[in-house]
């Protein structure tokens, strides 16, 4: 009886610590402390500290870092994207992913099979990061955080105008942007600058330690100042601030600001009534419905692995388009069978 051929799924599958690669003994992105990790990205839910051998962009390596105030591993390897590394039998590469600062494709290739595991991406323009790559692949991890047909993101240009529109009707209100403080918040100080606005912007400190880090990796966000040096009337000045329960932080502090809340989830108004935000802006660092569809039928790899969100809709999706499909978490759970 002729042997079973190798299937992805034999070398690659889900353990409780996470994404695990067999041939190499390693993990990507994992939840729990472990030997060996490759990393996709600084976000706190990808990136964690206390594992052995980390490694990631510079980028990513420089923002865990900052963000963990400390040394987040015992030892790390920094690489460019397209370089490769021998990790046991598997050889590993990054390629760019769109979504922040050093964010990457963590692309895995063995026993002549490649696997592409995409991290959180996004295909708009983002001058502060790498572009999105597409990687030919036999098997596609995909995310889907935004996996539903009415997630469907403007150009953020549009939103950004939206902003200084308000501005202008509202002289008198200073306008505090609730942002994400990695990736979010520099997108929409680019955003923002490329829109013509050259006035000092306010930023609350953990976002100001980030923008240190993308200044360094050559991404001018412009004159960014601390959140002390505000006047007690900031009039119309723009103030950028981690999102915040309705009254607290800055927002606290100030006589009726305006209140803009940026984020993928403002599509769905109770998200932007709950954050309090009297100006929703829809503006991801992820790939909404469109692109994550677009991304498969680009790569039409032989089969899609859905992780992170709305993994129903994106699967059935899939396999209209004749590509096999399943959710990344029966990878290795004995649920074998395409859904």
């Amino acid at each position: 009886m002729a042997a079973r051929a190798m299937r992805p799924e034999d070398w690659v599958r889900v353990r409780p610590e996470g994404l695990y690669v067999e041939p190499g003994n390693f993990f990507v992105d994992p939840g729990r402390v472990v030997e060996t990790a490759i990393i996709t990205h600084g976000h706190s839910d990808h990136a964690r500290a206390g594992n052995g051998r980390v490694a990631a962009t510079q980028a990513t390596l420089d923002i865990m870092t900052q963000r963990m105030n400390r040394k987040p591993w015992r030892d790390c390897q920094a690489l460019a994207y397209g370089e490769r590394l021998q990790v046991g039998d598997v050889t590993v590469w990054l390629a760019p992913a769109g979504h922040v600062l050093g964010s990457a494709q963590v692309v895995l290739e063995y026993a002549g099979q490649r696997v592409v595991i995409s991290g959180d991406y996004k295909r708009q323009s983002d001058p502060t990061c790498a572009a999105f790559e597409l990687v030919p692949c036999d098997v596609f991890v995909t995310e889907a955080t935004f996996g539903l047909p009415v997630f469907q993101h403007p150009d953020p240009g549009y939103e950004v105008t939206r902003l200084l529109h308000s501005r202008e009707i509202y002289p008198n209100r200073s306008v505090v942007v609730h942002a994400y403080s990695l990736g979010k918040a520099q997108r929409m100080l680019a955003l923002l600058r490329a829109a013509d606005y050259q006035r000092p912007i306010y930023v609350a400190p953990i976002i100001l330690g980030v923008c240190e880090i993308y200044r360094k990796h050559g991404i001018d966000l412009g004159d960014l100042r601390a959140l002390d040096q505000l006047e007690n009337n900031p009039g119309s000045e723009i103030i950028l601030a981690p999102p915040s329960k309705p009254g607290e932080g800055i927002v606290g502090k100030l006589r009726d600001p305006l209140i803009v809340m940026a984020s993928g989830w403002m599509t769905v108004r109770k998200h932007a009534r709950g954050r309090g935000a009297e100006l929703p802006l829809v503006i991801s660092d992820h790939a909404d419905w469109n692109e994550l569809v677009s991304t498969i039928q680009d790569l039409a790899p032989e089969e899609v692995w859905v992780t992170h969100g709305r993994e129903d809709a994106l699967i059935l999706q899939t396999q209209r388009l004749g590509i096999k499909a399943r959710a990344l978490s029966a990878i290795g759970n004995g649920a074998g069978a395409e859904q």
